[in-house]
């Protein structure tokens, strides 16, 4: 739960009881308590202000204050504006006021009160939450006593002149009531598990509340099938946000087969229920699935227009991000980028929903190899959410997250890259929980960080840790899953404990392969990694095998510019190399370098690399010259190796007592000390 004020208070049943009063309030209403829209945009502790401060406006208030959310609310009731007003005031605006009261003392003690309340309310007796005068009473006493009343008020009001009008006006109402009392006994049984009788005892949580209401949700609102459909929508987002992917898409299924049915295929909510669907299909790594739905959202929108065109915007933005899961990185940022030109026009720049989706473009060029353009696009969106939604938001440390994953593939901002994550990670763990996606995101994204800082033990005990969760939360076959085993046999193999990390690439490579076929680029990542290990492990012939088959697919599908695509030709000229071709492996090394400077940069860390093990190879062969030259090239790309490790490393041993090799060694310490004594970037 979020810290919202120094002071800690217990937490207790009446915070329940806020938050299905929040529910309530909805359910009358059709909106929060609070204007959503402009909390959005609202520093966090002007939300908490806010909260701790204001009252929320009663629920007839607020529906006769807004005349379009009124009419929209008394068209879904089947009733009249001013009746649904009616409706909403005296016991509705009492009963809900309290449950969302401010000062924990005057709120219901227990959700079971709330329900009692509620109760009391379907059975026309006066309840507590509103002050009892003697004319409320007698309401109440007419109220339940209709019949007799009825019939003695029949003999002193002749009504049959409007009696043909008045059955009209009494259906509608009695539609209304019927639904406000299907509303009020699904809340009843709601909080029914609160009840000490069924509780016996034990602490009950509001999401174990919820986790009843989806179970009973068939048979308590089957009678209205509108509002069940309304129900189960905004019951799978939530279980969607907690990252129970498959709970969510149960309900969504549901939501979408009852809104095509009662509301017909092409109506704003239908769509909206099954871009919601398309979502949790999508996070479980069911893509062909999701695809479907966000194209029928997209086609079905742009016909219907009207209220359909947010939908519209949001699908696209979805099933771009499945684009690029499918290799189709191009088709997917020409989309992104209609999203964020029609967001920034109609939203405007800052507001979340443009944030996100040019968020999302860097995604696109970090997959595409352009980390200074992603960086940079990361720091945007972090600078804009941090002044729209606040630094504890979780967009905004998914956002922080996004920036130390840049910042591991720059040369020398790894520690930066750990400074920054760390405290987010820990605000995501207290604020979401240490289970949950974007937690186990963060986790992922520093082990690599800290590997690249030498942490190799603590790198791989978390990890290994990870990889435990993920398979418990996702299953041993979900992208999460895959891609933290994978990142833990990188571990295994930098601790030198080859056997190891190669059975984790195979595993990764068989159920990629398997599941997304050989040409996939997450096949293609895991079929590089593997070969690579195989060579470390001197098992040449298998690792020139499967890496030229690698090369040969990246190469057709991806393009020789592509990082994949380069990290490959790498690894592959390394294995040729110790195969003793080292013409061949010179050759398409150098091709590989002179890629890199075009794609990367000449001053990239890629770049450097790839001149240093030219270097080595020509050291190797007696070739000062040409080795030096190279060397000078790669410090001067930017390499880290420390001047030390440039004399212990046995390959350049022929280079050893030359006066140009003492100079560059003495070039990249001063480098180096440079870099230690320069203070750590943080959020610039």
């Amino acid at each position: 739960m979020k810290n919202v004020s120094p002071a800690v208070e217990d937490v207790d049943t009446r915070t329940d009881v806020y938050s299905l009063g929040v529910v309530l309030y909805a359910l009358l209403t059709g909106s929060l308590p609070f204007d959503s829209a402009r909390w959005k945009q609202k520093p966090f502790h002007e939300l908490l202000r806010q909260l701790r401060e204001e009252d929320p406006p009663r629920p007839s208030t607020k529906i006769s204050g807004d005349r379009d959310t009124q009419k929209a609310t008394a068209e879904l009731r089947q009733i009249e504006p001013h009746q649904l007003v009616n409706l909403l005031r005296g016991d509705l605006d009492w009963i809900t006021m309290k449950a969302v009261e401010k000062d924990r003392a005057l709120r219901y003690g227990t959700p079971s009160e709330l329900a009692a309340d509620i109760q009391r309310y379907l059975h026309h007796e006066p309840v507590t939450a509103r002050p009892a005068s003697t004319a409320y009473r007698v309401r109440k006493y007419i109220r339940r006593h209709r019949v007799g009343v009825g019939v003695a008020a029949g003999f002193l009001i002749v009504l049959m002149a409007f009696a043909i009008n008045q059955s009209i006006q009494l259906r509608r109402i009695t539609r209304e009531r019927d639904r406000a009392n299907r509303i009020a006994d699904f809340m009843s049984g709601m909080f029914r598990v609160s009840n000490p009788s069924e509780a016996r005892g034990n602490t009950i949580t509001a999401r174990e509340i919820l986790d009843k209401s989806s179970k009973d949700i068939d048979t308590g609102l089957s009678k209205d099938p509108e509002l069940q459909a309304q129900m189960m929508d905004l019951m799978g987002r939530v279980y969607e946000h907690l990252g129970l992917y498959s709970t969510a898409q149960g309900l969504l299924s549901r939501a979408v087969e009852i809104r095509r049915r009662v509301l017909g295929p092409e109506d704003p909510d239908t769509l909206l229920s099954m871009n919601n669907l398309a979502n949790s299909l999508s996070d479980q790594d069911k893509f062909e699935e999701g695809d479907k739905f966000y194209q029928q959202v997209i086609e079905a929108a742009r016909r219907t227009r009207g209220r359909a065109q947010r939908t519209m915007v949001m699908a696209m933005n979805n099933f771009a991000l499945n684009l690029i899961d499918e290799g189709h990185v191009p088709e997917a940022e020409k989309m992104q980028r209609e999203v964020v030109e029609s967001d920034s026009r109609t939203l405007g720049p800052e507001h979340p929903d443009t944030l996100t989706a040019t968020s999302n473009i860097a995604i696109t060029m970090r997959r595409q190899g352009h980390y200074a353009d992603a960086e940079k696009t990361d720091r945007q969106v972090l600078e804009g959410r941090r002044r729209a939604l606040g630094p504890d938001h979780p967009d905004t440390l998914r956002s922080v997250a996004n920036l130390a994953l840049d910042l591991q593939f720059e040369q020398g901002h790894d520690a930066e890259g750990e400074q920054l994550l760390r405290p987010a990670l820990d605000a995501q763990k207290r604020i979401l929980g240490p289970a949950h996606p974007d937690t186990l995101e963060s986790m992922n994204i520093l082990a690599v960080l800290i590997g690249q800082e030498g942490k190799l033990a603590e790198q791989e005990a978390i990890l290994r840790d990870l990889v435990d969760t993920e398979r418990r939360s996702f299953g041993p076959e979900h992208s999460n899953t895959l891609r933290s085993i994978n990142n833990l046999g990188t571990a295994l193999e930098d601790e030198g404990k080859y056997a190891e990390a190669t059975e984790q690439f195979r595993t990764v490579f068989e159920i990629q392969r398997r599941l997304r076929g050989p040409d996939h680029y997450y096949t293609l990542v895991a079929m590089s990694n593997l070969a690579g290990v195989l060579q470390n492990e001197k098992k040449y012939a298998e690792a020139e095998k499967l890496g030229r088959e690698a090369l040969n697919i990246e190469r057709r599908k991806l393009g020789d510019e592509n990082a994949v695509t380069l990290a490959q030709m790498d690894n592959l000229a390394t294995t040729l190399e110790q195969l003793g071709r080292a013409s061949e492996a010179e050759k398409l090394l150098q091709e590989a370098k002179e890629h890199q400077a075009h794609v990367f940069g000449p001053d990239s860390l890629q770049t450097a690399r790839s001149a240093y093990k030219l270097a080595a190879w020509a050291a190797l062969r007696g070739e000062r010259d040409k080795a030096l030259s190279l060397l000078s090239q790669a410090i001067d790309h930017g390499l880290d190796h420390a001047g030390e490790r440039l004399e212990k490393d046995a390959d350049l041993k022929s280079l050893r007592g030359d006066p140009r090799f003492a100079a560059l060694i003495e070039k990249v310490r001063q480098r180096v000390t440079a870099q230690a004594n320069k203070p750590l970037a943080g959020n610039h």
